[in-house]
C-alpha cells in the first residue's frame, strides 16, 4: 500500500493560525506599556514558537477517515476476491496435495478478514437504512421513534469503530513464528551489579509469570538457578498460548537497572548501584517426523578427548555423522559408548532445532542489518 497523502486542510489552518497571531501580536504590542509585561506574555502564550509546517507531526487519521480511503478499498477488495477465487479452487479434488496445502493455508489467512470486512458492509447498509428511515421522521408523533432510532445509531457506531480496530489488526503483516510457543531465557549479569542484577532478574521473571497469567497462557519453569541472597541467577521457562511469540519477540535485549540496594547497612551501599540482565526470547518447535534415509548418512567411529581416563583410550566412544547430499556434519563425544553415541545421533528433534536455531539466529541478524542500514 501506498503511503496516505497529507490533507491540504491542515495546511491552510496553520498559515492562517500564523496570520491571525501575527495581527494579536500587533494589536498587544501597542497596548502594552512595558517591555517586561510584553515579554511575558510572549513568553507564556508561545506564539513566537510555531514550529513550520515540514517539522509538524504528520496527522494521524481516524479509522473512518482510513476506512473510506480509496486505496485501502481497492486492497481489501482484491484480498476479498482472492478469498472467494481459493474458495472455489479448494472444491477441486483434483488438486496436487501440495497446492492444497498452500492454498488452504491462504484461504486460513483470509478467512477472518474477509469476514471482518464482510460483517463492516452489512453494519454500514443497516446504518445507512436507518439514517433514510430517520429522514422522514419529521412530525412530532414521530419523536419516541426518533429517539430510538439515535439510541440505535450510536450502538452502530461504537460496533463499526471496533470492526475498524479488528481489522487494521488483521491487516499487519505476520512473522513466520508468530503463533508459536515461546523459550524464556533470564540471566543475570556476570560483570556489573551484583545482587543488584540478581533481584532485577528475579523481578524480571516474575512480571513475565504474572503477564503470562494476565494473558491466560502456560507458564512453566523449566530451570530455576537461585543465588544466596534471595534472587535469581539463571532461569528458564516455556510459555504457551494464543500468539505467544508475537506479544514477546521484541522483549530480548540487555535490561538495565539502577537503585539502591535492599541489603547491605554499609554507608558505602547506601548509593545508586547499576545492573543489567539480559532475556532470550525463541520460538518453541513442534515436533517434526523427519525421514532421513541411511544409505545418505555417513558414520565415522574415533576415540574421543578430555576426562575418561584409560576408558577413552581403548574404545572408540565418539561418533561423527555427515548428511552426504548436504554435506552437514553432527558429532558427539559426550556419550561413554558408541551405541548412545549414534541413538543421540540420530534424534530428530535435536537435529531440527539445531537447524531451525541457525536459521531464527540469521533471520534476527538480516533483519537488524537491514533496519541498520535503512537509518544511515
Amino acid at each position: 500500500m501506498k503511503p496516505l497523502p497529507r490533507i491540504p486542510v491542515f495546511r491552510t489552518f496553520v498559515q492562517y493560525f500564523w496570520c491571525q497571531q501575527r495581527c494579536c501580536l500587533s494589536f498587544l504590542a501597542k497596548r502594552s506599556t512595558h517591555l517586561a509585561e510584553w515579554n511575558i506574555s510572549q513568553h507564556s502564550c508561545l506564539w513566537n514558537r510555531v514550529a513550520p509546517i515540514a517539522v509538524l507531526r504528520r496527522y494521524n487519521q481516524t479509522s473512518g477517515t482510513l476506512w473510506n480511503h480509496e486505496t485501502l478499498q481497492k486492497y481489501l477488495q482484491t484480498l476479498t476476491q482472492e478469498y472467494q477465487t481459493i474458495g472455489l479452487l479448494l472444491n477441486d479434488y483434483s488438486m496436487n496435495e501440495y497446492k492444497r496445502k498452500d492454498l488452504s493455508k491462504r484461504y486460513a489467512e483470509l478467512s477472518q478478514l474477509a469476514l471482518i470486512y464482510k460483517e463492516i458492509q452489512e453494519t454500514e447498509k443497516e446504518m445507512q437504512d436507518l439514517l433514510d428511515l430517520c429522514e422522514n421522521l419529521t412530525s412530532s408523533e414521530d419523536k419516541p421513534l426518533l429517539e430510538v432510532a439515535v439510541e440505535e445509531k450510536r450502538v452502530f457506531d461504537q460496533k463499526i469503530s471496533t470492526l475498524y480496530r479488528k481489522l487494521f489488526q488483521v491487516l499487519i503483516p505476520r512473522e513466520k513464528w508468530d503463533e508459536s510457543n515461546v523459550v524464556l531465557e533470564l540471566i543475570s549479569g556476570r560483570t556489573t551489579g551484583g545482587d543488584i542484577c540478581q533481584q532485577f532478574t528475579q523481578e524480571i521473571l516474575d512480571m513475565y509469570q504474572n503477564y503470562a497469567d494476565y494473558k491466560n497462557w502456560a507458564f512453566e519453569i523449566v530451570k530455576y538457578v537461585p543465588s544466596d541472597q534471595g534472587g535469581l541467577h539463571h532461569a528458564t521457562a516455556l510459555i504457551s498460548g494464543d500468539h505467544v511469540y508475537m506479544h514477546l519477540k521484541y522483549e530480548g535485549g540487555i535490561h538495565r537497572v539502577q537503585r539502591i540496594p535492599e541489603t547491605g547497612l554499609s554507608a558505602r551501599m547506601q548509593r545508586i548501584h547499576t545492573g543489567t540482565m539480559s532475556v532470550i526470547v525463541l520460538p518453541q518447535l513442534e515436533e517434526v517426523k523427519i525421514k532421513v534415509d541411511p544409505g545418505d548418512l555417513r558414520v565415522d567411529t574415533f576415540r574421543a578427548k578430555g576426562a575418561g581416563g584409560q576408558h577413552v583410550n581403548k574404545t572408540d566412544s565418539a561418533v561423527r555423522i555427515v548428511h552426504i547430499p548436504t554435506g552437514d556434519p553432527w558429532q558427539l563425544t559426550a556419550a561413554k559408548t558408541r551405541q548412545q553415541s549414534t541413538v543421540s545421533k540420530y534424534n530428530r528433534n535435536a537435529i531440527l532445532k539445531k537447524q531451525t536455531d541457525i536459521k531464527i539466529k540469521t533471520g534476527i541478524r538480516n533483519k537488524v542489518a537491514a533496519q541498520i542500514s535503512q537509518h544511515l
